[in-house]
């Protein structure tokens, strides 16, 4: 449910930059989303298609790059891709992580007419 709000702060993004640049149609929306930012790729899209219906960007596609979430273990600085839900630390067994990858959502890039 909380892809409604971050789909329209995508939405509003995007129609602001489309303005700026004198669009008269948005083509494509290219948006990075980090896999621990728990997004559903299918959710934004449909809240999309719902909510830029009266707008430029009708029908403009949606892209969506994924960054795979990276952690780093505070006791021996391993760097390392979790695994499933796994989030010990491969290299020392520590549950003392960060998160270093993987927490991005943002709007990458616009194409527009």
């Amino acid at each position: 449910m909380h892809e409604l709000p971050v789909t329209e702060s995508i939405l509003e993004i995007v129609l602001r930059h489309a303005k700026e640049a004198g669009a008269t149609r948005v083509m494509q929306i290219d948006l990075t989303i980090g896999d621990f930012s728990s997004i559903v790729d299918d959710s934004v899209q449909f809240y999309f298609d719902i909510l830029s219906k009266e707008t430029i960007a009708k029908d403009a596609q949606l892209v969506f790059n994924r960054v795979p979430g990276k952690l780093r273990c505070w006791d021996c600085q391993a760097t390392f891709a979790p695994n499933g839900r796994e989030y010990s630390c491969p290299k020392c067994g520590s549950m003392r992580v960060q998160v270093v990858d993987g927490r991005e959502f943002r709007v990458e890039s616009i194409e527009v007419e």
